[in-house]
């Protein structure tokens, strides 16, 4: 049975100063087009049988930038629609909502154009690309790759564990980074988690955009 292969598009402006991101179209910055480069080696020895991509530009980009050439984009992988929370930090909302966590509360609505999304929403997405991508899976050796947002990918990786949407609240996901979901006794499992150029090489990731959403 193949992996499923995680990867969080490279920094951005709002995601290095922990803007909530979905819509907006953000490029990377000059450090996030290193980062996407610096996939490629984590990605050049694997097998891809099929590589799904998040319409947003800078999921585009960190792809073609990580070697991935053969795309399909997938609508479905859309970063958390945060409606009225979108280009907000967490400690703005904090500020009129002490309490307020995006995993138990979602967020503020939007216009109707953005009206935002719970959990929930969020993960009736996601089941559908795990469904959509589950014949690909059983073919041994060959692997899906899945290049999108922070807490889209959350959410689906709690759904590939048979978990709540809101249990994403559990894998932090940073910029640029590699994630894989195999299996264990035939069970869905963490094989590997968060792991970018710059855990290899042992640096720690500075700026707040290394916990963000977007």
């Amino acid at each position: 049975m193949g992996e499923l292969v995680l990867i969080r598009h490279g920094e951005t402006e709002w995601s290095r100063s922990g803007r909530h991101t979905s819509w907006s179209e953000q490029p990377l910055t000059a450090r996030g087009e290193e980062q996407a480069r610096a996939l490629r080696p984590l990605l050049a020895a694997r097998k891809i049988g099929l590589a799904l991509v998040s319409p947003l530009g800078r999921a585009v980009h960190t792809a073609r930038l990580a070697g991935l050439d053969d795309v399909r984009f997938e609508p479905d992988l859309h970063e958390w629609d945060y409606g009225g929370d979108e280009g907000i930090t967490t400690a703005e909302i904090h500020r009129t909502r002490p309490d307020w966590n995006l995993w138990t509360d979602g967020v503020a609505p939007g216009d109707a154009a953005h009206p935002g999304e719970t959990p929930e929403q969020v993960g009736v997405r996601v089941d559908r690309v795990l469904a959509r991508i589950a014949p690909e899976l059983e073919t041994d050796g060959t692997d899906v790759v899945l290049v999108a947002h922070a807490h889209v990918l959350r959410v689906l990786t709690a759904r590939r564990l048979g978990l709540p949407p809101s249990a994403g609240a559990l894998f932090r996901l940073d910029t640029a980074t590699v994630s894989r979901l195999g299996t264990e006794h035939g069970r869905p499992a963490v094989v590997a988690w968060n792991v970018g150029s710059e855990a290899i090489s042992g640096r720690v990731a500075t700026g707040s955009g290394a916990m963000t959403a977007g």
